[in-house]
Parts: structure tokens; sequence; C-alpha cells
């Protein structure tokens, strides 16, 4: 599956796994939150300093849907890391998944 650019054309796209689409409710930032662009069918924003924090750090947080407290950390996958290399490089911040 390819994860295109949608707000840098010129970044072209990335290939990776057909379980990314699962994955990306990980990183993607909810459409309700203020100040977050309108997004089509299978597009997602993930601000830019998003993914250089979980890039630095090697890890993202995920929330618990039973208790909003509870955060575990998860390490990055290589496929994760690389597609947050990309985003970074190209300074992408809306993405397609096609």
């Amino acid at each position: 599956m390819q994860v295109i650019s949608i707000d840098r054309p010129d970044a072209g796209s990335i290939e990776m796994p057909e379980r990314f689409r699962k994955e990306i409710v990980y990183f993607m930032t909810p459409p309700d939150v203020p100040g977050a662009p309108v997004c089509g069918k299978n597009q997602y924003w993930i601000p830019l300093a998003n993914a250089q924090e979980w890039l630095e750090d090697g890890v993202f947080s995920l929330v618990s849907p039973l208790d909003a407290e509870s955060k575990a950390e998860i390490e990055l996958t290589e496929d994760q890391e690389r597609w947050l290399e990309w985003m970074v490089k190209n300074q992408v911040s809306i993405i397609e998944i096609a």
C-alpha cells in the first residue's frame, strides 16, 4: 500500500505494509481537535512536531480505551520509523492511504 503526501505533493509517496492501515490510528490527530484541517476519506493529519517527537524518542504513547489515565509507551517498528523519517524529511503532515 502507498502513503501519499497531500500537503507536500513534491514528497511523493512511501510504500508501507498493509497492516499500517490499522496502525495509523495510533498517530493521527482526531479531526475534532481545534485547528485540525479538513481531511478527505483515507486522509490523516499528523502534526509535524508529533512526528519529530516520536522519531526522536523511538516510541509513541498509547492510551488505554478503558482508562484515559493509563498510558503505555510502544517502541516504533522499523516500518513506522521509516515512515516518520519520510514525513519529517519532507515536512509532510497530511497523508492519504491508498
